[in-house]
């Protein structure tokens, strides 16, 4: 049965598609007719982002199963699989893009018409609505896959107004017969690709630190032990871990209680302690606890 969060990833993943579908026609179609290379490398980058939906579509149900006997941590890297790959063919498409506006400066400058700076601005519009949008369902369902369907759209906005500003150079350039500008459609092209690597190597970081499991940030896991010590029979805690695992966190306590404590009453703690940090943070899935004797000195 879907779960509401794998369904409000769903619609994000659709809603993208569907946006970018629309946009990459039209900044290609309009490109092409307009003569901007900068809203082609938009149109371009657009079109990837759709290539990127439709695989964040089809393993958001993935990352959402629970754990079984042979992924005994669930599923949750999934995504952040997903996020990496995306990140790689942002990568690649920015390289492309650099590749196609160097050569272009081979050929005889014209300036777009002014139509390709409509274009550019209505993109400019729609990705900020979608970017927020997107944004805000990420954070509030700790998805990484639609994190990164976010920042795809939040590369857009800088590079749609980067199109309209490289159009709107160039047009002022041919009206005013000043050769330099004519280059700044060009050059905007240029500028889109490094914004697209830009965000594809913090995907792809962020990515990488994750599928090694990095620790999460100092002040989390101060949080985290601020709620251990909370607890007046831990008499000492000796080693907090935790880590992302796509959209949750696993935690590893130890924690040392006194010896002459029953194994029922140690184990009584360990649950309560588990039951406090998963209540207070929705984002932590699992919480190990090992305990140690605690013997007070003299």
């Amino acid at each position: 049965m879907e779960n509401q969060r794998e369904r409000i990833a769903k619609q994000v993943a659709w809603l993208s598609i569907v946006s970018n579908i629309v946009l990459t026609f039209g900044k290609i179609g309009i490109g092409m007719y307009a003569g901007s290379e900068g809203v082609l490398a938009d149109g371009i980058h657009s079109a990837a982002d759709v290539f990127a939906s439709v695989i964040v579509l089809l393993v958001i149900g993935m990352a959402n199963k629970p754990a079984d006997p042979e992924h005994p941590y669930g599923h949750g890297k999934a995504e952040v699989i997903i996020s990496g790959i995306v990140g790689v063919l942002l990568l690649m498409v920015s390289l492309y893009i650099v590749y196609e506006a160097v050569s272009g400066f081979w050929h005889p400058l014209e300036a777009p018409t002014i139509l390709a700076m409509w274009v550019a601005l209505f993109s400019y519009a729609a990705k900020m609505v979608l970017y927020r949008y997107s944004l805000a369902v990420a954070r509030k369902h700790h998805s990484k896959a639609i994190e990164a369907i976010a920042y795809d759209h939040k590369a857009d906005i800088v590079a749609s107004l980067a199109a309209a500003a490289g159009v709107l150079l160039s047009i002022a350039g041919e009206k005013l017969d000043v050769a330099i500008l004519l280059y700044g459609d060009r050059i905007a092209g240029i500028f889109v690709a490094y914004l697209i690597f830009k965000i594809a190597k913090e995907m792809c970081t962020e990515a990488f630190h994750i599928l090694l499991e990095r620790s999460v940030e100092p002040e989390l896991l101060d949080s985290y032990k601020a709620v251990v010590q909370q607890f007046p029979e831990v008499r000492r805690i000796d080693r907090i871990r935790a880590r992302e695992h796509g959209h949750y966190v696993l935690v590893d306590l130890r924690i040392s209680i006194y010896h002459e404590k029953t194994i029922k009453e140690g184990h009584d703690l360990g649950r309560d302690i588990k039951r406090a940090l998963m209540d207070k943070y929705n984002e932590i899935e699992e919480v190990l606890i090992h305990l140690n004797p605690y013997f007070p000195e003299g």
